[in-house]
């Protein structure tokens, strides 16, 4: 597998600080890959959330995951903090790669990366649209 560099908070723009849980960890005393996933979902839907874009059950346009993935570098742990750095690494007509890049404490390099793609659709029909203007320019601002 060919090498990869991790990526460092100067990589992304827009940050949401998350902090671990008791519950995290597994029994390999670090906190489980699952919880990875967590925070990703979690720091892109808190941006759009702050930004006035996602409203939870109310919203007549919402994203659905088509795809994701992660890719670890080292560990985290409880009662770490976790800074999510977030960025858009590519923006179609109704979908949306965020990538975020996971940094324990203070820490400059990424313990984890992550991704995912969100289809807009609409809440009712579950059929892809196109972004409305505002969340398209919001998109647009944290592309890298």
């Amino acid at each position: 597998m060919p090498s990869h560099q991790r990526a460092t908070r100067a990589d992304y723009s827009r940050f949401v600080t998350l902090t671990t849980r008791w519950a995290d960890n597994d029994v390999y005393g670090h906190i489980n890959n699952v919880a990875y996933y967590g925070f990703i979902d979690t720091a892109v839907n808190q941006l759009l959330i702050e930004a006035g874009l996602l409203e939870l059950g109310a919203s007549d346009q919402i994203g659905i995951v088509a795809e994701s993935g992660c890719r670890y570098h080292a560990p985290a742990h409880y009662p770490d903090v976790i800074h999510a750095g977030v960025r858009v690494g590519k923006l179609g007509n109704s979908s949306v790669r965020y990538e975020v890049g996971l940094f324990r404490n203070t820490e400059t390099e990424a313990v984890a990366e992550g991704f995912f793609v969100h289809v807009m659709v609409g809440r009712e029909d579950r059929r892809p649209q196109p972004f409305r203007p505002d969340l398209r320019v919001f998109l647009e601002s944290l592309i890298r």
